[in-house]
C-alpha cells in the first residue's frame, strides 16, 4: 500500500483565493482512498487579484515577473500553513493560475512556476498539468475526471460549480467531461453592481424576477451546441457572454435570478445530452465549488433535473479540486496517466506535470 501525503494548491478563475489542502492518498489493490486533514483558502490581497485579472493585457516581461512572483508567493502561502497546522508534505502539488488558455489555438498558461515554489518552500513540486495534453491536440480541461473517477466513483454525477461549472459523468469507468457554462465569474461580477463581493447564499437573486428575453438570448449562445470536448475561458466571457448580458439594463437582483436560471437550464440540458449518448452509472449528482453554498441556484437545479442532488461537508465543497490536483500530482511522481483523452479529445490519455526537486527521496 501506497501512502502519499500531498499539499494540494487551487486558484480558480473566479478568483476567491488560494485554496490550500493537506491530503493524505492511499492505494491498496487498485482502490483509493483520501481524507484532507488540513485546509484553507487565503483571500488575494487587492494587489493580486488587480495584477492576476489584468495579467492577460500586460508586456511579456511582467507576465515573466508575475510567474516567479506569484511562484514565491505562493511558496510563503505554503510555509505560513505548514507552520500552522504543524504537518508534514512529502510535495506539492500545484495548478497555478490560469492566464491563457486557448486550445483551439495550441496554448495554455498557468502562473505560478514551480521551481519558485520549490524554491520557497524545499519541498518538490509538480505543476504546469495542462501544457502537455493541449501539445497532444487536447482541451488541456477539465483535468478533475480522473479524480473524479477514483476518488469519487460512487456518483454518476459530478458538478463542480467554480468560475464555471463543469461537469463529469461516470459510464461504467469511462469518463465524459467538459466545461458547461460560465457560474461564479458572472455571478460575482453582476453582484458588484450591488457593492457586494458575491451574492451569499443566492439571497439577492431570490429578491429577482427572471427577463425572459435575455433568457432566450443566453441560452442561444453558440457554445451551447457544440459538442463536447470543449472547455471555457475568461477571453470566451468578454467577447460571447457578458456582450449579451450587458445590453440588458435590470436591476442587477433580476440578472442574478435570471443567471442561475440560465445556469441551471444549462447544466440539466448538459445532464441530458449525457445521458443520451451514454449509460451513466447511477442518477447521483454530486455538487461541490463555491457555487454550490449558492441555495437559490441548487434550487433551480433540483427544479430543472431529475436527480439526487448531493452537496457534502463544506471541506469537500470548498476543497474538491485541490485534493485532485494531489492526487494528479502522485499520479504524475507515479509515472501513471493524470490526463484523460476521452474527456479533453487529445490523441491519446498522458502524464501532465512539470516536476521540480527529489522525489527521489519519496517512498513510492
Amino acid at each position: 500500500m501506497g501512502l502519499y501525503r500531498v499539499i494540494g494548491i487551487m486558484s480558480g478563475s473566479s478568483m476567491d483565493g488560494v485554496d490550500l489542502a493537506y491530503c493524505e492518498l492511499s492505494e491498496q489493490n487498485g482502490n483509493w482512498s483520501y481524507a484532507i486533514h488540513a485546509a484553507e483558502t487565503i483571500p488575494y490581497e487587492m494587489k493580486w487579484r488587480n495584477r492576476l485579472s489584468q495579467l492577460y493585457k500586460q508586456t511579456a516581461m511582467i507576465y515573466a515577473k508575475t510567474d516567479a512572483y506569484y511562484g514565491r508567493y505562493i511558496g510563503e502561502l505554503v510555509n505560513d500553513f505548514i507552520k500552522r497546522h504543524r504537518i508534514h508534505a512529502d510535495f506539492i502539488a500545484s495548478h497555478g493560475h490560469t492566464v491563457f488558455h486557448s486550445p483551439s489555438e495550441g496554448y495554455t498558461s498557468q502562473i505560478g512556476h514551480g521551481a519558485f515554489i520549490h524554491a520557497a518552500t524545499g519541498l518538490p513540486v509538480v505543476s504546469d498539468f495542462r501544457t502537455t495534453d493541449v501539445a497532444l491536440g487536447g482541451e488541456g480541461a477539465p483535468l478533475v475526471p480522473i479524480g473524479d473517477k477514483y476518488l469519487f466513483g460512487d456518483y454518476g454525477f459530478c458538478l463542480n460549480l467554480g468560475g464555471f461549472a463543469n461537469i463529469t459523468a461516470n459510464s461504467n469507468g469511462t469518463m465524459h467531461a467538459f466545461d458547461i457554462a460560465p457560474c461564479n465569474i458572472v455571478l460575482n461580477r453582476t453582484a458588484r453592481l450591488l457593492e457586494l463581493e458575491y451574492d451569499e447564499n443566492g439571497n439577492e437573486a431570490a429578491k429577482g424576477t427572471i427577463e425572459p428575453n435575455l433568457l432566450a438570448d443566453l441560452n442561444a449562445i453558440e457554445f451551447y451546441t457544440q459538442p463536447w470536448p470543449k472547455s471555457l475561458n475568461r477571453e470566451w466571457i468578454n467577447k460571447a457572454f457578458w456582450t449579451v448580458a450587458k445590453n440588458y439594463r435590470i436591476p442587477p437582483q433580476d440578472k442574478l435570478a435570471t443567471l442561475c436560471e440560465h445556469i441551471a437550464i444549462q447544466i440539466a440540458h448538459s445532464i441530458d445530452e449525457i445521458s443520451r449518448h451514454y449509460e451513466v452509472n447511477n442518477q447521483k449528482l454530486l455538487v461541490t465549488g463555491g457555487g454550490a453554498f449558492n441555495t437559490f441556484l441548487i434550487q433551480k437545479l433540483e427544479q430543472h433535473c431529475a436527480m439526487q442532488v448531493h452537496v457534502p461537508d463544506n471541506v469537500t465543497v470548498n476543497f474538491k479540486e485541490a485534493l485532485i490536483f494531489a492526487f494528479l500530482g502522485v499520479l504524475r511522481v507515479l509515472q501513471k496517466n493524470n490526463c484523460l483523452s476521452s474527456v479533453t479529445g487529445a490523441e491519446t490519455d498522458n502524464t501532465g506535470g512539470a516536476m521540480f526537486g527529489k522525489f527521489n527521496q519519496i517512498a513510492f
